[in-house]
């Protein structure tokens, strides 16, 4: 996987990504999904990284099975509010 994390004062936001998925682009209908390197980053982060990120992120912003997947199973994604696209799962998390 791979795992960015952006601090702006007291805002963390992830972007965590599956490896294979970086710098494509995905399309269903109007919707488009972009895995840039420049948003998701390069490096690897593995899943305890992103477990990590996640405890303590405002906003997560999650594409890929493997990705979206461990963070359903660690309780921070509803499987409900998963969204394909081109059969690419993406997800997003908002703390207030």
């Amino acid at each position: 996987m791979i795992v960015r994390v952006y601090r702006r004062g007291k805002q963390i936001v992830v972007a965590a990504c599956d490896r294979e998925l970086l710098g494509k682009t995905f399309k269903s209908g109007e919707l488009r999904l972009n895995v840039s390197k420049q948003f998701y980053g390069e490096e690897f982060g593995g899943e305890e990284r992103l477990l990590e990120a996640l405890q303590s992120c405002t906003t997560a912003n999650l594409v890929g099975r493997k990705t979206v997947e461990l963070a359903i199973r660690a309780g921070f994604i509803d499987r409900a509010g998963v969204l394909y696209i081109d059969e690419v799962p993406h997800a997003q998390l908002f703390r207030f």
